[in-house]
């Protein structure tokens, strides 16, 4: 079964693909990897989905925005990329929790992306090398990703 019909058969409503919030590429396709720029969580109605893990969102809200940062990074790659099928496998997330400085989970947070990346890509090409931090992010988002995927030759 390829990426977009396991997308389908997974139910997933991929909310609006966001324009650039600057001077970047949203994907850009080097030798045979795709890189995806840092991706915020937007939600099925185009809006942001906000607050500092922490003080306005507990652990399990953190990940729900992690999880609406992999719909938005799937509708990335199908707006500005298209081939979502030459997708083989997911190298390398860089997750970023907008939290508070006493909050520790970040890679539990994180987890809701890599979650569903496994669920689209299957437990072996959907599950790469990852880091979690924490900071403060930009419009108070409540994640932020960035990824590398190695596509098919």
């Amino acid at each position: 079964m390829n990426i977009s019909e396991r997308i389908k058969e997974l139910g997933l409503l991929l909310p609006p693909a966001p324009p650039p919030a600057g001077l970047y590429k949203p994907v850009l396709v080097v030798d045979n990897f795709l890189y995806v720029s840092g991706q915020g969580p937007v939600q099925q109605d185009g809006s942001l989905y906000t607050g500092r893990v922490g003080k306005d969102l507990d652990l399990t809200g953190g990940k729900i925005g992690a999880r609406h940062v992999g719909l938005t990074m799937l509708s990335t790659i199908i707006t500005h990329f298209g081939e979502i099928d030459r997708i083989k496998r997911l190298v390398k997330t860089l997750g970023m929790v907008n939290c508070t400085p006493d909050f520790k989970d970040h890679p539990l947070v994180i987890n809701g992306f890599s979650e569903l990346m496994s669920d689209v890509f299957g437990p072996e090409n959907g599950v790469g090398v990852r880091s979690a931090v924490g900071m403060m992010l930009p419009g108070n988002i409540a994640v932020e990703i960035e990824a590398m995927f190695e596509l098919h030759k």
